[in-house]
């Protein structure tokens, strides 16, 4: 009975990443330094001493980012996506992880799309268009591609290989309902699925949203944010952990 329960909890559970959620894409009409002060060894007699010996290795130094800072610096990697069935357009957003134009979004943003029907458009208004496929997931919700670069190179978002904890501050950037690249702000409340595959957070997102960036303090990509509970009334959102995506880029 037990596990019949707990299976029915992860049925409700991935029924989230559906693009009729909230944060599915969206349907068109055509360093401030936060880190722990350094404090200096003493000699015996109390004073401060003044070998630099004494002070704390750089590896210690744990160093983080703001808010204002993180969307200053990162703004640039967060890109609209156009998409369309041929009959319907669609709305989503992506990321640059490298600077040779390799992202990320969900793959629900391009499900049921022509290839050739999307457009990429950038922070600048530029538009660019998917070169090619790296990876898909429908399970997963990811989905890897390369834009036409011409030469160019562009902002992108590191992957952190740090592991996310509940309760640490989380930021996202995206485009919800074409809102272009708003950034807001909150929390990891939870990880959900085998594998951690999901991060809950609190973090508010919405129809066009999906495929945004959510980054820590540190400025890394964690997740790719991907659906929302409309009618939940207590902010539950979610995003795809970014180490699903790690074994593809390996």
């Amino acid at each position: 009975m037990k596990q019949a329960i707990f299976i029915y909890f992860l049925v409700l559970l991935f029924g989230v990443s559906s693009c009729s959620r909230k944060s599915g894409r969206k349907k068109v009409e055509q360093s401030r330094i936060t880190s722990s002060a350094i404090q200096r060894q003493q000699n015996r007699d109390g004073r401060p001493s003044s070998k630099k010996d004494d002070a704390a290795p750089v590896s210690e130094i744990e160093t983080t980012m703001s808010g204002s800072q993180i969307f200053e610096k990162y703004n640039s990697a967060v890109f609209m996506v156009y998409t369309s069935d041929g009959l319907n357009n669609y709305q989503g957003s992506g990321f640059f992880i490298s600077e040779k134009g390799l992202a990320v979004s969900n793959y629900h943003v391009f499900q049921g799309t022509g290839i050739g029907y999307e457009q990429i458009k950038l922070s600048d208004g530029s538009l660019c268009k998917l070169k090619r496929v790296i990876a898909k997931s429908e399970d997963d919700d990811f989905f890897i591609f390369e834009i036409e670069t011409n030469g160019s190179r562009f902002n992108y978002i590191p992957i952190s290989e740090r592991v996310p904890k509940v309760g640490e501050k989380a930021y996202a950037i995206g485009s919800p309902r074409g809102l272009e690249n708003t950034f807001s702000s909150g929390e990891i409340s939870q990880f959900r699925g085998d594998d951690n595959q999901l991060i809950q957070i609190s973090v508010p997102i919405d129809h066009g949203s999906s495929g945004g960036a959510l980054i820590n303090s540190y400025g890394e990509a964690i997740g790719i944010t991907s659906a929302g509970l409309d009618d939940s009334g207590a902010n539950l959102n979610f995003a795809v952990n970014i180490s699903v995506i790690k074994r593809c880029l390996q």
